[in-house]
């Protein structure tokens, strides 16, 4: 059942108003939804800083808005490797020191689908690594600066969390046994939005409200995602998806995220996401949340397995 709450079409960025004096942190911005974000939010007068870990592509990247936006266009970069935790801590610290206002921090970046089980230098799966504990170290390290002006963190999800174990192996969070490349990546990306409900609640218990957090997912978008970290044959049928009617443009990918860090009146115990067929493609709006995201038992454990591996006691 689609969600009607912003007419047949769903939210579009036609609904955005002038978004000049508000900031906002995307991390993985020089490629598919994150840019395609960034250029309607500096389209909108906003300030963009991404975090990326590509210095190339994200001077590419910078050029090719200044181009389209003018040279006054206020978007620039701070160098970010989500998978290596000092490098974490080195960007939180820059953008500590250097942005004195977040409005929304969109938590996009991912790697997916990594074909042969790897770790982070840290010692993590790569996708749990990059995915979830880097994700979840930026946002404690900046989460007092996003309080300040009432601003809003944004989980960018994936309907893989449906797939998997639709849990957290805490047993072996490495994946030393049984690793696959969708079970891992599944598994990632249930911690990610699984930190953004336990947040939520840790927030009420500790009677703060100044940060909402909201969790949405692209759907089936023609991203670099695949295509840049699976195997070649699932990068091949990936291919030939985005040749059909169930995916659709990484513009259109990135509209969850924009509506996420801009849009009022938004439920925050939810999943925001395209509302057609099967929910990868079509109106944006909200979409179904099923019950294993905010298992309340997993998602205190995994909180406090997540402040452990990366070294940081988010008090709140």
């Amino acid at each position: 059942m689609a969600d009607k709450t912003f007419g047949p079409k769903g939210w579009t960025p036609e609904r955005l108003g002038n978004l000049s004096g508000k900031t906002y942190l995307i991390t993985g911005a020089n490629a598919g939804a994150g840019f395609q974000a960034t250029r309607t939010l500096l389209k909108k007068k906003a300030k963009v800083v991404m975090l990326n870990r590509s210095v190339e592509k994200s001077t590419a990247a910078i050029n090719e808005l200044k181009q389209e936006f003018g040279a006054s266009a206020d978007v620039s970069f701070v160098y970010m490797d989500l998978s290596v935790l000092d490098s974490v801590r080195t960007a939180a610290a820059e953008v500590l020191k250097t942005v004195p206002r977040i409005d929304a921090l969109i938590n996009n970046a991912a790697i997916a689908q990594v074909p042969t089980r790897k770790l982070t230098e840290d010692g993590f799966e790569s996708q749990l690594g990059t995915n979830h504990y880097g994700h979840f170290l930026l946002n404690g390290l900046l989460f007092e600066r996003i309080a300040e002006s009432k601003g809003r963190i944004v989980i960018v999800g994936s309907l893989g969390y449906n797939m998997g174990l639709k849990t957290i192996k805490f047993g072996d969070m490495n994946w030393n046994e049984g690793y696959g490349a969708n079970i891992a990546y599944s598994q990632s990306k249930l911690a990610q939005m699984m930190f953004a409900y336990e947040l939520q609640d840790r927030q009420a218990a500790a009677g703060r409200n100044e940060v909402e957090v909201f969790v949405c997912h692209p759907g089936a978008s023609a991203t670099s995602l695949i295509s840049s970290s699976g195997s070649r044959f699932t990068r091949f049928i990936w291919w030939l998806t985005t040749k059909t009617s169930l995916v659709q443009t990484a513009e259109q990918g990135s509209y969850p995220e924009v509506m996420c860090a801009t849009e009022d009146g938004l439920e925050q115990r939810a999943l925001y996401g395209p509302t057609g067929r099967l929910e990868m493609v079509g109106p944006v709006g909200k979409g179904t949340l099923n019950a294993h995201a905010y298992d309340k038992a997993v998602m205190t454990q995994l909180w406090d397995v997540s402040e452990n591996a990366v070294g940081f006691e988010w008090s709140l």
